[in-house]
């Protein structure tokens, strides 16, 4: 069993600490199905607990905390102050929904102000997946200024605005008619808003009384092998900073770019390839560049007939699995088989290939009248010319007969 100082959570999901994502993933569908507030109106916060405590375990960083320092490791991140409300009452006797990731709330430190996240997507080719990459990104965000400590100017110069008496709104009321009034609010213009002020001559040099400053971040940015487009990598605390605010976390998307020979699905690859008629029936061998740059001999026997759109698969040579690399998905091929044009070959080594070939179906017994026909080559492009002059015949017949329509004639009075 995993060493674990609290299973609170784990017995919410009735699972062991050493449970696997997939049994928590087991876990949690077959009590979100009991629980649901749309099937179980009864169920009270039971769905929420089940919820956080899927949360998580199913987050690393999460679940490690919780592994190591319990609830303590929740509430504040792994040591800071205390903190959160809501679900955490009915599972530990605190809060949740700030360490659930949520924009904005109160916070894991002391109840501050959570600032938004900052998310930006970060572009990665297939290659860069399958291999795994390091890559350094440069992102401008807010600081608290140096200068004055995030105060804006000296020590006791910043004042509430006795305009809107620090709330940052202004609120005017308007008599319409006698009786009737009209209530309208408007940012503050004496302070734009912020509910404070500072006289010019106190206000800091550096920041000009704003309290922040840009500042270029250079964040090192490790893509593991097997991640997926769409996947999330979180800076903790990396977004911009404000006075009295605890700073977001800057969240990088990944996009994944088209990859000109493969195709992604799950831990799977695809891809197609094109081969002869010869090579269908005789077998074949062909070198394939992976995208870890190895060499691979893709080998056929002969005798055994690779059918038009047919698929093969090697094992072992998809993706890697994230987080355990060592263990890949499968590369399926698709076989675009490329007969040979009209005229390739004699009438006389036709006839030997014939020979060589399985026995035609025995000839239908002709008997009775009958007309031949031929065969000729579709372009779909140009479409069908007796189908172009049959709608032309019903045009012209509507409008000589006045038909509005199939089996509908207009009445001559």
């Amino acid at each position: 069993m995993a060493n674990v100082v609290d299973t609170k959570l784990y017995d919410i999901l009735g699972v062991s600490p050493s449970a696997t994502e997939n049994d928590l993933k087991k876990a949690y569908r077959k009590l979100a199905k009991e629980y649901h507030p749309d099937k179980n109106p009864n169920a009270g916060d039971k769905f929420k607990e089940i919820s956080f405590a899927y949360d998580v375990l199913t987050n690393p960083e999460k679940k490690e905390l919780y592994d190591r320092y319990g609830e303590q490791g929740l509430r504040e991140g792994g040591g800071g102050g205390p903190g959160m409300d809501d679900i955490f009452s009915h599972i530990f006797g605190g809060g949740l929904f700030s360490f659930m990731g949520g924009q904005g709330g109160r916070s894991r430190n002391g109840g501050r102000r959570r600032g938004e996240d900052m998310v930006h997507p970060l572009k990665v080719s297939l290659d860069d997946l399958y291999n795994g990459k390091t890559t350094k990104l440069q992102l401008s965000k807010n600081v608290l200024c140096s200068s004055c400590n995030g105060q804006g100017g000296k020590t006791g110069a910043v004042q509430k605005c006795t305009a809107c008496r620090g709330r940052g709104m202004r609120v005017m009321i308007r008599q319409l008619a006698p009786g009737m009034v009209q209530q309208m609010q408007s940012v503050c213009t004496d302070c734009n808003g912020e509910g404070e002020v500072i006289s010019e001559k106190d206000r800091c040099k550096k920041c000009e009384g704003k309290k922040v400053v840009k500042e270029v971040k250079i964040l090192e940015v490790h893509v593991d092998k097997g991640m997926k487009h769409g996947q999330k990598i979180t800076f903790g605390g990396e977004a911009d900073q404000a006075p009295g605010v605890e700073p977001g976390d800057i969240v990088l998307v990944l996009q994944e770019k088209d990859h000109e020979i493969f195709r992604r699905e799950g831990n799977d690859l695809s891809m197609t390839h094109k081969i002869g008629l010869v090579e269908a029936l005789c077998g074949f061998q062909f070198m394939l560049k992976h995208l870890d740059g190895r060499q691979i001999v893709v080998k056929y026997p002969a005798g055994k007939i690779i059918e038009p759109g047919s698929v093969r698969v090697v094992r072992g040579e998809g993706m890697p699995q994230y987080r355990n690399p060592f263990e890949k998905g499968d590369l399926f091929i698709k076989f675009d088989v490329q007969f040979p044009e009209n005229n390739w070959i004699s009438p006389e080594k036709l006839l030997e290939l014939e020979d060589m070939l399985p026995s035609r179906s025995e000839p239908p017994i002709i008997t009775g009248d009958t007309e031949e026909v031929d065969l000729q080559d579709y372009d779909a492009s140009q479409g069908s010319s007796s189908g172009g002059r049959r709608e032309a015949y019903h045009d012209s017949s509507d409008d000589e007969s006045g038909h509005h329509g199939p089996g509908v004639q207009c009445a001559h009075q």
